[in-house]
């Protein structure tokens, strides 16, 4: 690109705008590429809670770069690893169907599908577009737990209880020795029956590239049923 003369800049606005033009936009034969800013972790170039804007010491450097969101969605797996800084490596988890979550209470951890997510506490639209993030309330497959539940303690959890054939009288003695202090929540009690429990995401799906978490309990469970209720009802 031809730079016009300096007197001819600033005389003429409009041959500066062409030139400025001609700069920010690359021909390459019939696509035009525009130049777009990178994204930036960085927090110099930020004003100051006066408002101030604060000085600038020195130019973008590469380490301050950022990357473009994961935004991983409910589907067939689909991960990419991606090369970071020291010759590490990420896994960008673009898409998951299940993960491998833990029963706090119950003392056991069992892989299952992730069936949709149902509430996020930052951002309705990754409700909607079923987005998969860390501390996302999802609802996830039952029947794992239903099946350790059901040779741990001697009964099937279904609309209607069945138990369980008599095993051994050592098995006979150890689910009737389990069974003796035992109470599970009837919250999730209810939610097993029908098919589906609400879990809590702990890991970082486009950072680790999985969707591992636990299911929620005790008061982290009826503050989370409260918030769909009061959804619905809205």
């Amino acid at each position: 690109i031809r730079r016009p003369p300096r007197s001819t800049l600033m005389r003429s606005s409009a041959a500066s705008d062409v030139y400025k033009r001609q700069v920010s936009t690359q021909s390459t034969g019939q696509k035009k590429y525009r130049q777009r800013m990178g994204i930036s972790r960085d927090s110099w170039h930020k004003r100051k809670l006066t408002g101030g804007r604060g000085t600038k010491l020195h130019v973008k450097r590469r380490f301050e770069a950022g990357r473009p969101a994961a935004n991983t969605r409910i589907g067939v797996r689909r991960v990419h690893r991606v090369r970071t800084r020291g010759g590490n490596r990420k896994f960008r988890a673009l898409r998951l169907e299940c993960g491998n979550f833990s029963f706090g209470s119950e003392n056991c951890t069992r892989k299952t599908r992730i069936l949709e997510v149902v509430y996020n506490a930052s951002n309705n639209e990754l409700v909607r577009t079923n987005t998969l993030v860390k501390g996302a309330i999802v609802a996830i497959d039952s029947t794992p737990f239903r099946q350790y539940l059901a040779t741990h303690y001697g009964t099937l959890i279904t609309p209607k209880p069945i138990e369980m054939k008599a095993g051994s009288k050592t098995h006979q003695a150890n689910v009737a020795k389990r069974n003796k202090d035992h109470k599970l929540n009837p919250k999730i009690e209810e939610q097993i029956r029908a098919g589906r429990i609400l879990a809590s995401i702990s890991s970082r799906p486009g950072q680790s590239g999985k969707a591992d978490g636990y299911i929620l309990d005790g008061a982290e469970l009826d503050f989370i049923l409260k918030k769909l209720e009061k959804k619905k009802k809205n």
